[in-house]
């Protein structure tokens, strides 16, 4: 049987499991900005092929970062920067 003409795309996989993350915390930026937009949305599961499990503990982690500053909860469409991250400043220590 051949394939379907419609999916021009492999299965995507989670990007969490594939590193063999246990735990996704909230202070860990490199981890969660896998999973947001360049505006600081959070991307869905069907977008970046992320698990259940994981996408879950990303969710919560960033909106526990929104909650102690560590990454905005609005950005202004006027001044979108072609890369966020590089705004935010790591945590040290």
């Amino acid at each position: 049987m051949a394939a379907d003409p419609k999916k021009k795309y492999g299965k995507k996989r989670c990007k969490y499991c594939e590193m063999k993350v246990d735990y996704i915390g909230y202070k860990d930026l490199d981890l969660i900005k896998y999973s947001l937009s360049e505006r600081y949305k959070i991307m869905p599961r069907r977008l970046t092929g992320t698990c259940k499990k994981h996408q879950d503990m990303v969710q919560k982690a960033i909106k526990r970062a929104r909650q102690v500053a560590l990454i905005p909860y609005v950005v202004d469409r006027h001044r979108v920067v072609e890369n966020p991250f590089d705004v935010i400043k790591p945590l040290k220590g």
